[in-house]
């Protein structure tokens, strides 16, 4: 396991500079946005997830079966309703021809007044001359169909294509997928075109948005594929997946500006570095092919992906059936850019405890002490697993997310994140009663279990177990938002 330590940056002015800055950015402890928590995985054995909310008040997800002879489709009005909901067979592959092998990765959008699923699909005759189709239905539940074929989606080439999407921006909309183009040896491409005169159709030019070439797009295969947009902060991210779809599958993101035209390739920017990785510490390999959702307030969004909880694979990644549907929160930095932190562990999602009297400050780890602060870096450090308490049933317990196994625990009234040793007295100093904030509703706060009356609080930019002495500086620095 790495260190908990790190290079310690001066922290003065630094502090000082980051506390103005979210005043600025944050003026009130409303900033933070309500905990949105769910439980991992949401369906097992079902990867290229697609997770759309309607106005009718459910949550409509699809994903590729791993058997890949069919499209299926839940429906539900929450997120982890979709755990449980029963599921439909909408349309079933063909036994010859086109359509007949190979059905990958569905999406259903609701575009003028129909149900659409765009998907990919094999030969029965040639399984790997993948294309892509769409389906439509008039039905006000797609679930119950019917379901009419539109046919394939005509691009400049007629080679391997997969991965199809659409989405809005300014009031137009486009297409985006993946293809292998002549004359580059890749496996796939990135590409956008404007929608025609219906959702099945492109017209006007095609524009080839990224070739993958950077090493953690190219391990096992030089890919670039399942596009996904997000438009926030008048900017537009594009997320895709990259390399083999083992453990080195990850996420890349493009980035342009809103108000720019998507069709201009020099409107988008490659970052250098995967977005969204494995992580050997909370146990999560290959993450990828994901889409974006809201949550059920409406006020954050919401990643899918899948992933498997193993990095081993016998034989073909594509013939281990177990990747799962997951998801998490999407966090925002002060810049305006998305923070997807790491594939947390499976089970409950963590929450941020962020400062009540420190609007934008959340409370990290460093160097195994606890401390607020602003823009955490790397994200993980801030985010804990609110768990049954090690003491027992009517506590709760922080667990690290970025180190599973540890837990915030007071030691000499100081917060500390520490491994769980088993110890009586550890499971004691790691467990807390969760009351309503000092600070009032809205807050919550988090009382010492072996030592009642006291309760986590910052001082001096660092985190404490003190007793409460009825102050209004006690009360505030002791009560916290979830986000």
């Amino acid at each position: 396991m790495q260190s908990l330590s790190r290079p310690r940056p001066p922290m003065i002015a630094l502090a000082t500079l980051l506390a103005v800055m979210a005043s600025l950015l944050f003026p009130g402890p409303a900033h933070a946005s309500p905990a949105v928590q769910y439980t991992n995985p949401v369906a097992a054995q079902r990867a290229d997830p697609h997770i759309f909310r309607h106005t009718d008040g459910y949550y409509y997800f699809t994903a590729t079966a791993p058997e890949y002879d069919r499209i299926v489709l839940r429906r539900a009005t929450t997120i982890q309703g979709l755990s449980s909901a029963a599921e439909t067979v909408i349309w079933r592959k063909h036994s010859s021809g086109e359509m007949g092998a190979h059905i990958w990765a569905p999406e259903i959008h609701f575009i003028n007044g129909k149900w659409y699923v765009y998907f990919a699909a094999g030969r029965a005759d040639d399984v790997w001359r993948i294309r892509m189709y769409v389906l439509e239905s008039s039905a006000a539940n797609p679930l119950s169909g019917p379901w009419t074929e539109r046919g394939r989606i005509t691009t400049p080439w007629d080679t391997f294509s997969l991965d199809a999407t659409t989405f809005v921006t300014n009031g137009v909309r486009y297409l985006l997928w993946a293809q292998q183009e002549p004359g580059i040896s890749t496996n796939s491409n990135l590409y956008i075109a404007r929608m025609g005169a219906n959702p099945w159709t492109i017209t006007g030019t095609t524009t080839r948005l990224t070739v993958p070439t950077l090493a953690w797009e190219t391990r096992g295969y030089k890919v670039a594929e399942g596009p996904a947009v997000l438009e926030r902060n008048g900017r537009r991210f594009l997320t895709y997946s990259a390399s083999a779809t083992d453990a080195n599958y990850c996420l890349g993101m493009l980035t342009s500006s809103a108000s720019s035209d998507p069709l201009q390739a020099s409107s988008w920017t490659k970052g250098a570095n995967p977005v969204f990785a494995t992580s050997a510490a909370t146990g999560q390999y290959g993450p990828g092919h994901n889409s974006f959702t809201v949550s059920e307030d409406g006020q954050s969004d919401i990643l899918v992906y899948h992933d498997r909880n193993y990095r081993d694979i016998s034989g073909d990644p594509l013939n281990d059936p177990n990747r799962r549907t997951r998801v998490q929160k999407v966090y925002w930095r002060a810049d305006g850019t998305p923070d997807f932190g790491i594939p947390v562990p499976d089970g409950a999602t963590p929450v941020r405890l962020m400062s009540y009297d420190r609007p934008g400050y959340a409370l990290r780890h460093w160097d195994y002490r606890v401390r607020p602060e602003a823009n955490v870096s790397p994200l993980a450090d801030s985010q804990f697993r609110l768990v049954t308490g090690l003491s027992g049933s009517g506590t709760v317990s922080l667990e690290s997310t970025n180190f599973p196994g540890y837990f915030l625990r007071h030691r000499n009234h100081e917060a500390w994140v520490e491994r769980n040793d088993g110890s009586t007295l550890f499971r004691a100093d790691a467990s807390f009663t969760r009351r309503t904030g000092l600070a009032g509703s809205g807050t919550v706060s988090l009382e010492s279990v072996n030592f009642p009356g006291y309760y986590l609080r910052h001082r001096a930019d660092l985190a404490w177990v003190e007793a409460d002495d009825g102050t209004s500086a006690f009360r505030s620095s002791a009560s916290f938002l979830l986000e």
